[in-house]
């Protein structure tokens, strides 16, 4: 016969658990966010690594990801980058590739330097892993990684469990040498960890997780 009460027990537990697990995330997510924003400027690097994100947001530019492209723009025209590398394929098979818009994008913002793209990536292990070949090919050996304050946490983590090693001929750190951005996108400014992106960061932590990215 089916216990109801010991299910309830359970799912009770359960419920507990996932809550206070994303209570937890969410918290070490934000402190370490806020950080990255009042770290001292990355020292000059060969190339900045920018992170995809959706092209739109309910039919307007995402400024999640425009924020990205504006601050790898902005390490460039401080000198502390000389190329930007885009990274970012199709969310589905009817949008546009986030790699070729943010080129296009930091083209249309006046960026004339030299611009490498990586357009097959859907997630952001893909992200790190996709990109490496074309780090390696272009002998670049020292990246700084823009993305989202909220996204900078878990990237440094698939970043320290090789995934960006991949396609190295040895160990991570005697080929690449790797330093992160937070960009204050309005996404950001705006709202914080209380943005659509944030809220989810969580959850994509205990995938990655789960799926034992790291």
């Amino acid at each position: 016969m089916f216990n109801f009460k010991l299910a309830y027990r359970l799912l009770r537990c359960l419920i507990i658990a996932f809550t206070g697990s994303y209570l937890t995330l969410f918290t070490i997510i934000g402190l370490h966010a806020e950080k990255s924003l009042t770290s001292a400027p990355p020292a000059k690097h060969d190339a900045a690594l920018i992170l995809g994100n959706r092209i739109h947001v309910h039919g307007a530019l995402n400024p999640c990801l425009t924020g990205r492209v504006d601050k790898g723009l902005s390490l460039a025209a401080q000198g502390t980058v000389s190329t930007l590398v885009m990274t970012g394929g199709r969310k589905n098979k009817n949008s546009n590739i986030e790699a070729e818009f943010m080129a296009a994008y930091a083209k249309q913002k006046g960026y004339k330097g030299t611009i490498l793209i990586e357009t097959e990536s859907r997630s952001t292990k893909e992200n790190l892993e996709l990109s490496a070949p074309i780090l390696k090919a272009a002998h670049i050996h020292t990246i700084i990684i823009v993305s989202e304050p909220y996204h900078l946490w878990r990237t440094e983590k698939l970043v320290t469990a090789g995934h960006l090693g991949h396609g190295f001929d040895a160990s991570l750190d005697a080929n690449l040498n790797v330093s992160y951005a937070a960009a204050p996108s309005t996404c950001w400014i705006n709202r914080g960890m209380l943005s659509q992106g944030a809220l989810r960061e969580p959850l994509a932590v205990m995938h990655n997780f789960a799926k034992g990215y790291f």
